[in-house]
């Protein structure tokens, strides 16, 4: 950069979104005298930047803001705070130690901070990703997309959309749809039900849009631009449904393109890194926060999270290291999970210490019922009778487990 700033900050975030600006402002309050924070994008305030609509920030901010006025006031925050916001910054690559390589518009950069905080966030799967047959037409969206067409450029990308997918931010994108005028012609689900809760099923009634149970897009028609879809249902009728627009809405992952081609361990089965109650992954140097660690959850909790992890960062700052590995290694105590669980987060445990995270944070990839059951190393000691459905937060309290001496590894079960 012309001006050469500082290229040795005590710590760099990488994303600027919910987790990684309210991460930024705490340590900056707690003393860190250089934060940066690298956003690849124009501007930064993560994917509420695009949102129009409400509710955003009432925990944060004592009052309900739509998603811009919430990432507006975020990054105002930041830099009242005295954050170092550096846009259209792209990490490229992750080394020991804490040093980044960093594309900008002046070129390459190198950083070497002494703390990383990795709060890159989800991404929608997109179409090439979902395996859908068919033509490759223009046409076809994810929310993230529609939303920042409709909210950032003024644009109408299409006029009578089909809406693929139930969980929350697919009502998000029936409410941009119909508030840039278009008229979604249905939505469909896999399952039984929505993946929202159920009151959200509702909403497309109100609006006359149509919303099929058990159906999946089977292929998209249109040459330069969809004129159409096939869909099937659980019986396996075809039906073709005219539109000129696909939405793929949810079924979130970890952007976690960097870790995954870094030195960092990464977790299988959540897609994002592997990492402690602290936040800390498996080179201490590389903190991580937010839906990185397990998509997906509200803008909110996101943000109470990067105010976690920053508090973790900050004391490990101060005193070198919250508690140093054994011999320089990962914790001992593994954490996983097995079917119809899909995650758990945190993965490893240090010993002792009811410091960091307070829960065990686990998801499902079907609805299931049973007993909740906590292992360590094959002996049981803890569970509970749950009821589960996808998406939905599901957590057990760590002060609630009593791990004993020298355990190696806890296994979270559900069965019925």
């Amino acid at each position: 950069m012309t001006d050469r700033p500082n290229q040795t900050p005590d710590v760099v975030v990488i994303g600027g979104g919910p987790a990684g600006l309210a991460a930024a402002v705490e340590l900056r309050r707690r003393g860190a005298s250089n934060v940066v924070v690298l956003e690849r994008d124009v501007a930064a305030g993560g994917i509420p930047r695009q949102c129009a609509h409400i509710p955003f920030g009432m925990r944060e901010f004592g009052w309900v803001h739509s998603g811009m006025a919430y990432a507006r006031k975020a990054v105002s925050l930041a830099e009242r705070s005295g954050v170092d916001i550096r846009t259209r910054h792209g990490v490229v690559a992750l080394y020991p130690g804490g040093e980044l390589s960093v594309a900008t518009p002046d070129g390459p950069l190198v950083i070497k901070a002494r703390r990383v905080l990795i709060a890159t966030g989800v991404r929608e799967t997109p179409r090439s990703a979902r395996l859908v047959s068919g033509g490759r037409p223009g046409g076809i969206f994810t929310t993230g997309i529609l939303q920042s067409m409709v909210n950032l450029q003024n644009l109408r990308p299409c006029n009578r959309p089909l809406i693929v997918g139930t969980e929350l931010v697919s009502f998000s994108a029936l409410h941009t749809a119909r508030g840039a005028g278009m008229k979604p012609v249905a939505m469909i689900e896999t399952g039984h039900r929505i993946t929202a809760r159920q009151p959200a099923q509702f909403y497309p009634r109100v609006l006359g849009v149509p919303l099929y149970y058990e159906t999946q897009l089977h292929a998209i028609h249109g040459r330069d631009w969809v004129d159409g879809v096939t869909v099937q249902n659980a019986r396996g009728d075809l039906q073709d449904i005219a539109c000129d627009g696909v939405l793929f809405t949810g079924c979130f992952v970890p952007e976690s393109s960097l870790a995954r081609l870094s030195h960092l361990a990464l977790d299988p089965m959540s897609g994002g890194p592997v990492i402690d109650q602290f936040g800390r992954c498996s080179d201490p140097a590389y903190f991580a926060a937010g839906n990185l660690l397990r998509p997906v959850e509200t803008a909110g909790w996101c943000f109470r999270e990067g105010t976690a992890a920053a508090k973790w960062i900050a004391a490990d700052l101060e005193a070198g290291d919250i508690v140093p590995y054994p011999g320089g290694e990962i914790p001992d105590i593994r954490v996983s999970c097995e079917a119809p669980l899909k995650l758990v987060v945190p993965q490893m445990l240090i010993p002792d210490r009811r410091d960091g995270m307070q829960q065990l944070q686990l998801r499902v990839s079907s609805a299931a019922t049973g007993q909740l059951t906590v292992s360590a190393d094959g002996v049981t000691i803890w569970q509970k009778r749950f009821s589960a459905l996808p998406e939905r937060r599901l957590s057990i309290p760590l002060s609630a487990l009593r791990i004993p001496t020298r355990c190696k590894a806890l296994t979270v079960t559900l069965r019925s």
